[in-house]
């Protein structure tokens, strides 16, 4: 496990231990990929726990792979974890053992307070009672009493939204309906660590901006959250510390921003962070003319010194370099940038004569330079194609599908580009 903000950390001064509502210590689980399997081993499992013989379970058997491997970290009183990975990394795994919801097969978790797991919302109803049964049956599961409950019920109601249908049964609700009111019964249990599983996209718009008023109104009172989502902008504005899981391994804890952009490299770049295509292979197509020959592409950074990858919102030259046996005017060049994860359509298009810009040139070697004050291409991985024509007819030369990277400083992967930007208030 690597921890990408140590010397952040190492800066910062500890914070008294009895704000930490949440350990999770060396925390192992494996599954089986086979159902009969999973099954023999579950019953055996058992029946060794009961004779007390069941071995420590840190070696895999037959079919089986660890959904969770030594999973380790704490949280405090009031603070927002964001929790990230792609599907199949162990996020909603880890949320089921803080939950108590599945034991795991080594470590152990230590919980200060009350958990409210926001997992699959509505999943736990008895469609067959009523919504006003589901709540006191749903929230004495979380620990209420039924005074307590009975103090908070118009609340819940109010909140789910859900009017007279409260009497009626859950299994005539509408998936939203039910989320809703399994949303409004968690929150108002005033729980001390809240474990949101991608659920805050229930309702609309207007009501998902009433759950993070409630989530904000939770946090003020020091409750304590774990948030699971691929909405990068909801991560890095809810919370502060951030966790990376890949394959149930934690490859990253710390920092929201330096957390996602790791999370984002490897979802955008496959954990490849150098260029695809070398100049020795530039794919050409063969031609008449060898008056004009494209020999080399690459970047320059704002000093002119030459680049690999190029980084979002920073100062780049884009480089092309020819070979030229005699004089040429009126030259135009065409750029076609497409996005491999946006399957290869054109992001950026750019053309010197559209530009007003033709270009001449005298026999001999030349370096073409398209300067950008900075680069608006967001994180991710590029093909481009080159065009040079005379006249804007007569073709010259081209390259077909010449790859690079783009890195970046911060997250950017909402939105088609990136902009750098300066927030300021102007006083009237």
């Amino acid at each position: 496990m690597m921890n990408i903000n140590e010397q952040e950390i190492s800066e910062t001064p500890q914070k008294n231990d009895s704000e930490v509502v949440l350990s999770v210590n060396g925390v192992s689980k494996r599954f089986c990929r086979d159902l009969k399997k999973s099954l023999f081993y579950g019953v055996q499992d058992i029946g060794s726990e009961v004779l007390g013989l069941r071995e420590k379970g840190d070696k895999l058997r037959s079919k089986e792979f660890w959904a969770l491997d030594n999973v380790s970290f704490q949280l405090r009183r009031g603070e927002a974890l964001g929790l990230v990975g792609k599907n199949g990394s162990g996020k909603s795994t880890l949320l089921r053992v803080i939950a108590g919801l599945i034991k795991p097969d080594m470590g152990f978790v230590e919980v200060n307070g009350r958990v409210a797991p926001l997992i699959a919302l509505g999943a736990g109803f008895n469609p067959i009672l009523t919504g006003r049964e589901n709540i006191y049956a749903n929230m004495s599961i979380l620990g209420l009493s039924k005074k307590e409950i009975d103090e908070r019920f118009d609340e819940v109601i109010e909140f789910a939204e859900i009017g007279d249908a409260i009497d009626s049964p859950v299994q005539s609700y509408s998936s939203g309906m039910a989320a809703r009111l399994g949303f409004a019964s968690a929150i108002h249990t005033e729980p001390d660590i809240l474990l949101i599983d991608e659920v805050l996209a229930v309702g609309d718009s207007r009501f998902q901006a009433k759950c993070f008023r409630k989530l904000h109104q939770l946090r003020q009172n020091n409750t304590a959250f774990i948030l699971v989502s691929h909405n990068s902008h909801t991560i890095l504005t809810v919370c502060e510390s951030g966790i990376y899981l890949k394959k149930g391994q934690m490859l990253g804890v710390g920092e929201t921003a330096l957390v996602m952009r790791k999370y984002e490299e490897d979802l955008f770049l496959d954990g490849d962070e150098t260029t695809l295509s070398s100049n020795s292979s530039l794919i050409k197509p063969q031609l008449e003319n060898d008056n004009f020959e494209i020999t080399a592409i690459f970047f320059r950074n704002i000093n002119g010194e030459v680049v690999e990858s190029p980084t979002s919102g920073e100062p780049v030259s884009l480089c092309i370099e020819c070979r030229i046996s005699q004089i040429i005017e009126n030259v135009g060049f065409t750029l076609d940038i497409k996005g491999l994860a946006e399957g290869g359509e054109t992001i950026l298009l750019m053309n010197s004569f559209s530009d007003k810009q033709s270009l001449s040139f005298s026999p001999g070697e030349h370096e073409i330079q398209v300067e950008m004050p900075y680069l608006g291409l967001k994180l991710g991985r590029y093909t481009m194609d080159v065009y040079v024509k005379k006249d804007a007819l007569f073709h010259l030369d081209s390259v077909e599908s010449f790859r690079f990277i783009v890195n970046a400083k911060e997250s950017v992967s909402r939105g088609c580009f990136y902009q750098p930007k300066i927030w300021k208030t102007v006083s009237r």
